[in-house]
């Protein structure tokens, strides 16, 4: 059962069993008082005729209803239908998390979707009940809630981090959300103490939440110079709009995640959060994967040896792809040395609390430099620098909102791009739950140590089954591959074992 297909009593039967599964997929309005709630609330049960559902508290807003105080429907893990779903509101609910429309502009998100602005209003609000404006309002509104009560951000600097655009709005915006002025919203906060010089987040996930194996592949696939990781923690440095940007994700207590920021511009956090969540998959919805999964007696032992299992997507679309096509056909290893190299000769050197770090290189500065820079085989360093090149000028575009089939096509048609890149692409840029590749090496193994079939033509045809997960099968072949063992053990419990 998906929340889409969810009957109005199947959602009422999850709201009065209070089931926090459910928390940030759908919103409850209550007509009686005014007021939505996510559907674990503790308030006591409405009567259903009193009751409307809503796919976003967005759709709530415009329909005249307020965000609860008791249960904060803001304050939970999003939904995962969005990378779940491929349709056009699923694309423009991407695009709207990573900030377009505050940057770019309703327009701009049109013409990214295919569409007039007045035809892709129309179509969101019939969908989601909202158009493009007020879904980006309720996200500058999360984004506003989480700091006022996470942060001692002043309350100006907290309305320009949020993304609106001045005071006024801000003020406006939170008292008709959330029936509060931003400082009596701040006030209700916790008397926690709060790290001063740094923004600092708690990030809301959902149980269960295989940390251990993120936050080793993240190890990984760290590049030297860009990225850091351990048992526990990840950190690297990204390049926004308004200039470079820290970021360091440790995990925290169960259910949350803990974010450290430095950022050039406070009006790239709102996107940079979006950005972390998706990095970190912490939208997903683990207990309606692993059931899933799970029915089949093959995956069983996997799925419970690594319960909430977790796809890394990509902080950067450009980055993905040269990061994809430079692995290709190589270990992690041997790819990390090689982008590391790459970042220390084309990256951007900058400066940040944790030390020295370096920008990974603009699709511009390798496709000037990067035949110099770049080793191996000269058709490989060709088509790495070609497709730099693509990006660089415009003529080809990856975001999060790309159609799945035209990205692919995109990409397919570029030499030197066969459909493993293709795909792993599409699984990392998009979060794509639904992709398998099955001349994955590593795979392969994994499939073979789980008694599956090891060749590429049966196990794609025994990998059917499990749509539209097959990305998060694709997870649990790689960890269970002999090789990649040593992404779920910490460095020095390896040293002990040696």
């Amino acid at each position: 059962m998906t929340i889409a297909t969810m009957t109005f009593d199947e959602r009422y039967r999850a709201i009065d069993a209070r089931d926090a599964r459910f928390d940030g997929q759908f919103v409850t309005a209550v007509r009686s008082t005014g007021i939505y709630c996510r559907p674990s609330c503790p308030a006591r049960t409405p009567k259903p005729q009193n009751v409307t559902f809503y796919a976003t508290s967005a759709a709530a807003h415009e329909a005249g209803y307020r965000a609860c105080k008791r249960c904060l429907p803001e304050a939970t893990p999003g939904s995962p239908q969005w990378n779940l779903r491929g349709d056009v509101a699923a694309r423009a609910m991407r695009l709207i998390a990573d900030g377009v429309v505050d940057r770019e502009g309703v327009p701009a998100l049109a013409a990214r979707l295919g569409y007039s602005s007045r035809h892709l209003t129309r179509l969101l609000t019939a969908e989601l009940g909202a158009g493009p404006l007020a879904l980006a309002r309720a996200h500058r509104a999360h984004t506003a809630r989480a700091l006022l009560v996470g942060t001692d951000l002043p309350i100006a600097d907290v309305a320009f981090a949020a993304g609106f655009s001045s005071v006024r709005q801000f003020n406006d915006t939170i008292g008709e959300v959330f029936a509060l002025a931003p400082g009596q919203l701040r006030a209700r906060r916790g008397a926690a103490s709060r790290p001063s010089g740094r923004i600092e987040l708690l990030l809301p996930v959902r149980e269960p939440f295989d940390a251990v194996g993120l936050f080793g592949w993240m190890r990984a696939h760290a590049v030297p110079g860009v990225e850091t990781g351990d048992a526990e923690s990840f950190a690297r440095v990204i390049r926004l709009d308004g200039g470079p940007a820290w970021f360091e994700v440790r995990q925290d207590a169960p259910g949350r995640v803990r974010l450290r920021v430095e950022l050039a511009s406070l009006k790239d956090l709102s996107a940079l959060l979006s950005r972390v969540r998706r990095l970190f998959d912490l939208d997903a919805d683990p207990t309606a994967i692993d059931e899933a999964l799970a029915r089949h007696p093959e995956l069983t032992p996997l799925v419970a040896r690594i319960p909430g299992v977790r796809l890394p997507a990509a902080i950067d679309a450009d980055e993905m792809l040269l990061r994809a096509m430079i692995g290709q056909q190589i270990s992690v290893a041997a790819a990390r040395t090689v982008m590391g190299r790459l970042a220390a000769d084309l990256g951007d050197p900058v400066e940040t609390t944790a030390g020295p770090a370096v920008l990974f290189p603009t699709p511009e500065a390798v496709a000037e430099r990067g035949a110099d820079v770049l080793r191996g085989p000269a058709a490989r360093i060709r088509a790495i620098v070609g497709a730099a090149t693509a990006l660089a000028d415009g003529s080809l575009r990856l975001s999060p909102g790309d159609d799945s089939a035209e990205q692919r096509a995109a990409l397919l048609a570029l030499p030197g791009i066969g459909p493993w890149t293709a795909d792993y692409v599409r699984m990392r840029v998009l979060g794509d739950p639904d992709v398998f590749l099955p001349g994955d090496v590593a795979a392969r193994a994994g499939a073979a140590a789980a008694g599956l079939p090891a060749d590429p033509a049966p196990l794609t045809a025994w990998a059917a089954r499990t749509a539209p997960w097959r990305s998060y099968l694709m997870a649990h072949l790689w960890y269970a591959a002999p090789v990649t063992q040593a992404w779920r053990t910490a460095p020095s419990d390896r040293k002990a074992s040696a």
